[in-house]
């Protein structure tokens, strides 16, 4: 680790929540990163894999949208599941120019196994704040995100 990977930087920056998050995400990214790593996978493999859990048989464009990930950024991963068996794919019965994916249950075990490591990853990253502190911290980051991607429903709502 370099001099510079451990510097605070400027005092003035240390009260910035802007700056504390970047902080905090790029650690967060460092130990979630290498828990996927050490298991041959990438966050949007995880993504691919839960989204057609949770929805059940997708297109890729409807995955690329379900997932926050470019449509090419999806084909390539598709491709790298598919290459494993983990999804399959097959001809869309009411629009044969595009394909639908599945997930095989080779996937549904890699999801188990990857829901595991992610779950270590959060116990690893997030250590230091008890169960209270990590639900408050997952209530305000929602509260942003929803800010910053539907700012309209959350003005909408009353105080």
């Amino acid at each position: 680790m370099s001099a510079t990977d451990d510097a605070a930087g400027p005092e003035r920056l240390g009260h910035l929540p802007s700056f504390l998050m970047t902080q905090a995400a790029r650690h967060v990214h460092r130990v979630v990163f290498d828990r996927l790593d050490a298991a041959d996978a990438r966050g949007h493999h995880y993504r691919v894999l839960a989204a057609l859990e949770e929805y059940g048989p997708s297109s890729q464009i409807d995955l690329a949208r379900r997932c926050s990930l470019d449509r090419s950024d999806v084909a390539g991963t598709v491709d790298a599941l598919a290459d494993r068996r983990f999804v399959e794919r097959a001809p869309d019965p009411t629009d044969r120019r595009r394909n639908v994916v599945s997930l095989t249950r080779r996937g549904r075990n890699r999801l188990f196994d990857l829901d595991r490591r992610l779950t270590e990853a959060q116990e690893e990253a997030f250590a230091p704040l008890d169960d209270a502190e990590r639900e408050q911290l997952v209530s305000m980051l929602t509260r942003l995100v929803q800010y910053h991607t539907h700012p309209a429903q959350i003005a909408a709502r009353p105080s």
